[in-house]
Parts: structure tokens; sequence; C-alpha cells
């Protein structure tokens, strides 16, 4: 009885016994990166998306100024074009609004900052809110008589730390405080001399003190 020589299968060879043995490493392979094309890669390829997705995503966490979601997109390298095309459909459809932005700020700052309308003005002209929106929010939300009692208030937390020092120099201090947070100097005088009469020291002020507004608020 004839006996065959068969080499003996193996998965290192790659192939079956026998002449009619197939190899396996002939198989067609499609390239991992020739398949579905990932979302960053066709963002990457469409400005427009990609100018929605990072405006979407910035309003996510805080609300944002028109000018603050074109700084934005242009430091990411969106076409000035498509981001001007994008940011007037988001203020279409209410997704961008300066003028309920500048309101909710006023609000905001004013009652948790203490600021006055001078600061707040600053802070919004450096956010890119129109001139005219500015102004429309701060009638709104700040009158004369809330700028005043909120300065009242900032002189009667601060007043008891000063107790002690000489009178211009606590005036110096109080009105520094003021000035920080956008007071005038007509008021920010007006409520410093109050709270000394209050404590006797009516004779301390003769004049009017005079000090600089500074735009941030530091305290």
């Amino acid at each position: 009885m004839a006996r065959h020589n068969r080499e003996p299968w193996s998965a290192a060879s790659g192939s079956l016994p026998g002449p009619e043995s197939v190899s396996w490493g002939d198989a067609p392979q499609t390239p991992r990166r020739d398949r579905k094309r990932t979302d960053a890669e066709q963002l990457d390829e469409d400005p427009e998306a990609r100018a929605r997705q990072v405006c979407l995503t910035l309003l996510t966490f805080a609300p944002r100024t028109r000018a603050q979601l074109a700084v934005a997109l242009r430091k990411r390298g969106i076409p000035e074009g498509v981001a001007d095309e994008v940011l007037a459909r988001f203020a279409d459809v209410g997704l961008i609004d300066d003028a309920a932005f500048a309101r909710s700020w006023v609000e905001s700052r004013h009652y948790s900052r203490g600021l006055a309308g001078r600061a707040l003005s600053a802070e919004l002209k450096q956010r890119g809110v129109a001139p005219d929106e500015i102004r429309a929010a701060l009638d709104e939300q700040l009158s004369p008589d809330a700028e005043a009692t909120a300065a009242r208030r900032l002189v009667e937390r601060r007043i008891p730390g000063t107790r002690g020092l000489p009178a211009d120099q606590r005036t110096r201090r109080l009105a520094g405080m003021l000035a920080r947070k956008g007071y005038s100097p007509g008021l920010a005088y007006r409520v410093i001399k109050e709270a000394l009469e209050a404590e006797g020291e009516s004779a301390a002020i003769e004049d009017e003190p005079s000090f600089d507004f500074e735009d941030s608020d530091t305290e």
C-alpha cells in the first residue's frame, strides 16, 4: 500500500495542504483610515460646521456676546465670511442676544459685586456690547437711587476696618474702594461724609476728595 507524504497543516504556514490549497495571506484588507471618516475629520473639511460647533460649545458653558464668539472663531482659523454667516444665524434664532446679555450682566454684577454703572459700562464695552445696548441695560436695571444705596452698603461694610485711623486716611481708603467699583467722586464723597458724620468725624472732611476711577474691580 502506497504511502503519501503529506505535510501537516499549521496556521503558521498560511495555506491548506494539497494542490488545491488557497493562501490566506492574499486576502484584501481595507485600510483603517479609508473606513468611515471621523466627526473631527468632517468638521475640519467643513468650516461652517466647525464654526457652529465652536459657538455651541462656548455657549454651553456661559452666555457670550457676538463679539466674543467672533474672536473665538477667528482664533480657530474660521474664515471671516463663514463666521459672519454663522453668527448672524445664531442671532436670528436667539442664541446670541447682546441686549439680553447686557441686562443680565448688569443685574448680576451690581447685586453680587456692588459695581456701579461706570464699571459695568466698562466691562460690557470690553466684551463688545454696543453703546446703545449698554445704556439701555443700565437705565433698565440700575437707577440712581439703587446705585446710592449700594454705595452706602459698601461703606457700611468697610468702615469698621478703618476705625482708629486718621479721618483723612479713612476717607482715602473708602474712596479708593468706591472708585474701583465705578462710583463717581461726588456720590462717593456724600456717602463717606455721611458715614463719618455718624461716627462724630464730621469736621474731618472739608473739601470733596479727588480720586480717579479705575475700570477693573479688584475688591
